[in-house]
């Protein structure tokens, strides 16, 4: 999917809903890359810990949490995967529909407008509706598999 960068609604209702939850939304460090990708390959999969490696090879590291009394709740990053893609990102399933994925999204996506981009790309879409809706992305015709064409 594409987004329009240039063209993002406001995050702050995004960042608000975290803050009055008590959960705190950053960039991950690197001391705890082993810690984030151990999460992720416990919670989501292999492949997705192996992109959020990448994004921690990135400076500055392109990876955000959320964090709830030291506990992970979420993750997302970009530029993983190729340069200007948002993804892979996931919410503990546990804590879903609370708002966590739709600030870490706004997150990544307000970093790459900030390196200039106008766009961005969402790879390997899974809610397409999610996306739609929160950021306005729009469908890229014949695009899957994409880049993962070949995928091992």
């Amino acid at each position: 999917m594409l987004v329009k960068l240039y063209a993002l609604p406001d995050s702050r209702p995004a960042y608000d809903r975290l803050q009055q939850a008590g959960i705190t939304m950053r960039r991950a460090l690197a001391p705890e890359k082993h810690k984030v990708t151990a999460w992720v390959r416990q919670t989501f999969s292999e492949a997705w810990a192996s992109e959020t490696d990448v994004a921690f090879s990135r400076q500055p590291v392109s990876c955000f949490i959320a964090v709830k009394q030291k506990e992970i709740l979420g993750f997302a990053c970009y530029d993983a995967a190729c340069r200007n893609f948002f993804g892979p990102t996931g919410v503990d399933p546990k804590v879903q529909k609370g708002g966590i994925g739709k600030a870490l999204l706004f997150a990544c996506l307000e970093d790459i407008k900030h390196q200039g981009f106008g766009y961005a790309i969402i790879g390997g879409v899974g809610p397409a509706e999610f996306y739609e809706k929160a950021v306005g992305a729009v469908a890229i015709a014949d695009s899957a598999p994409g880049i993962y064409r070949g995928l091992l």
